[in-house]
């Protein structure tokens, strides 16, 4: 035993040495590529980021409460939260504790990057040693803490449904000898510890199993299967890691600097995006959440099988998996890592080539200007073309409140270009964009008035209007409402809102609808709501889904929408209005039809007498 503590070498850290220097080659070198696959630009904010103390201090906090303690997933399921990071924070602590011993009582050990993992091996219990019998209960503690949740993975494999998990994501056949080997470590590290417990000290676990082992085990020769066991299971962890799952553990630590430098994703397989790919962990709540996995047929389709798809460069199911997306945002919404989903499968379709080319230049935008210098420039854009009671409701309720205004679409106009933007056709997308935006610079208008959430969001996201509010008609009637505008009469209906995609989840509006309907009457809400919409299956986000394929998806949404039994449903999108009509077995309007019925104009004497609208 002595010999051992002198030399502090043993030919069984071999394993774990071959792979954890194979593992930080493999990281030094993708993060290299990664970074060096930026545009010169997102370089530069990158690299400025990481010395910036109000940027580097968000950085150490969100990789603390998102890498190590899972805080994400602990709001989603407190049992799938505690799972996840007492394996990961546990084993952080017992590398941490690990050093400290090291640096406390072997210093001149402190140079040998195994040694820390190995420490109960190589150090035989003296004087020096008892004192850190604080020490060795932390690492016990920490040890029992990782052990809790691998029992719990176990348990997850076979009842994932106790998780608050349907379904999970079937793993590769990487993915199980990487589930496999971690599962491995914990257990035979206490295996191993819990041989030399009478030799380098232990604590309450290891003692305990010390007292077992010591009882039919005298000879201490047999710690060394143990400990070679122990070695190789982490060294086989390591070495399959870059092509399993668990790509996402130091891959995540690089997206949260490059995501909070204010990166965003400008290449479908290189950047950000790669390192996305890389962060998804497989952990199938995306599943769940996908309106589409409603049929089984389309579990595949989901975000965590196109970067598995990505990472395997499958063309074919990479095209198909990213044409058939909703593009609902749903994916991304509850992503514990924040993959986005959405702009991922955006992504993929701007790298292939179309042959429509639409030209927008002849139109002249002069002949579109209006005096419209302090009032309204109501676009109702597509989808409300196709619901004109939309449009009609929303310019009653104009006139109710003496607002005034002009319609910019009334003989027909230019698309907003969000559903090319949708298509990766981003070249198209900026020319209805530049047209759009010189008709709306050359009208004078201070407020430009959307009631497509669609329209909304990309009005907001590319348009370059500064100096114009940009707002949709749920803000505006509820500020309509609050000045003391509109009178809105509260009548015995109960209704319930649906949270539309491009509304909620995309730009964050859930506020101001509620507002508006509880001035109207009763407000019930949906089962899932708010960022867990779910998405009406009419969206023009899907490139290939068939209509009769849809059907499913929108009885889905209505019945989360009627758990309360509500009488009427209401919505702020004409796409889910029309999709809603379809099957709903009640009354389904527009925020605006309801307000319009539940307000009247009001007369009121003007200073000569007679009659003044208001």
């Amino acid at each position: 035993m002595r010999e051992r503590f002198l030399t502090g070498y043993n030919d069984f850290v071999l394993p774990f040495m071959i792979g954890m220097v194979f593992i930080l080659t493999y990281c030094i070198v993708a993060l290299i590529r990664i970074v060096a696959q930026l545009p010169k630009e997102d370089r530069r904010k990158f690299f400025i980021s990481l010395v910036t103390p109000k940027t580097l201090a968000k950085n150490i906090k969100d990789i603390f409460l998102n890498c190590l303690l899972h805080v994400k997933i602990w709001k989603r399921n407190k049992l799938l939260g505690y799972m996840h990071s007492s394996i990961a924070f546990g084993w952080f602590m017992l590398i941490v504790v690990g050093h400290i011993e090291v640096l406390l009582y072997t210093p001149h050990r402190a140079k040998l990057f195994y040694y820390p993992i190995f420490f109960r091996y190589f150090v035989a219990e003296t004087e020096s040693t008892m004192r850190g019998a604080v020490l060795f209960f932390l690492m016990d503690f920490f040890l029992l803490v990782v052990l809790s949740g691998i029992a719990l993975a176990i348990i997850k494999r076979i009842r994932s449904r106790m998780f608050g998990m349907r379904r999970t994501a079937n793993p590769s056949f990487l993915d199980l000898i990487g589930l496999y080997s971690l599962w491995a470590i914990f257990p035979l590290r206490l295996l191993a510890e819990g041989f030399t417990a009478d030799i380098s000290g232990g604590s309450f676990l290891t003692k305990s199993l010390n007292y077992v082992f010591t009882s039919f085990l005298s000879d201490h020769a047999n710690m060394l299967p143990s400990w070679w066991a122990y070695s190789c299971a982490l060294g086989i962890f390591f070495c399959v890691l870059p092509f399993t799952r668990y790509m996402h553990i130091p891959a995540e630590i690089l997206l949260i600097p490059m995501r909070n430098a204010g990166i965003r994703i400008r290449h479908a397989r290189k950047g950000l995006a790669k390192a996305e790919v890389y962060s998804c962990p497989s952990c199938g709540l995306c599943i769940d959440a996908c309106p589409m996995s409603v049929q089984k047929a389309n579990i595949k389709d989901t975000t965590v099988y196109l970067n598995r798809q990505i990472r395997r460069n499958n063309e074919p199911r990479i095209e198909e998996i990213s044409d058939k997306c909703l593009l609902c945002g749903k994916c991304t919404a509850i992503c514990p890592v924040g993959v986005e989903g959405d702009k991922l499968r955006i992504a993929q379709r701007s790298i292939r080539k179309y042959g429509i080319n639409p030209d927008y230049s002849s139109i002249d935008t002069a002949t579109m200007t209006h005096d419209s210098h302090g009032k309204v420039l109501y676009y109702a854009g597509c989808m409300t073309a196709l619901t004109p009671s939309i449009r009609k409701a929303m310019e009653s309720v104009l006139k109710k409140a003496g607002v005034e205004y002009e319609l910019m679409d009334k003989d027909g106009g230019i698309c907003c270009g969000r559903p090319m933007w949708m298509a990766g056709r981003f070249d198209q997308a900026r020319q209805m964009v530049q047209k759009n935006t010189e008709i709306i610079r050359n009208s004078g208008a201070d407020t430009l008035l959307l009631t497509c959430p669609i329209c909304y969001r990309i009005f907001k996201e590319k348009y370059k209007l500064d100096g114009i509010r940009i707002v949709h008609h749920t803000e505006f009637l509820d500020s309509l409402i609050s000045e003391g505008r509109l009178k809105v009469r509260k009548d015995a209906r109960v209704y319930v809102y649906h949270d539309p995609c491009e509304l909620g989840r995309g730009s964050g509006i859930y506020e101001q609808p509620r507002n508006v309907l509880l001035r109207a009457g009763t407000l019930a809400e949906a089962a899932k709501n708010r960022k867990e919409s779910i998405c009406c299956g009419g969206s023009v986000g899907s490139l290939s889904l068939g209509f009769d394929k849809r059907r499913t998806l929108t009885e889905n949404a209505l019945n989360n929408l009627t758990a309360a039994s509500p009488d009427v449903i209401v919505t702020a999108c004409p796409l889910c209005l029309n999709t809603f009509g379809r099957y709903a077995d009640r009354k389904v309007e527009d925020i605006a039809e309801t307000i319009d019925r539940n307000t009247s104009i009001k007369i009121s004497k003007a200073p000569d007498g007679s009659g003044k609208c208001n």
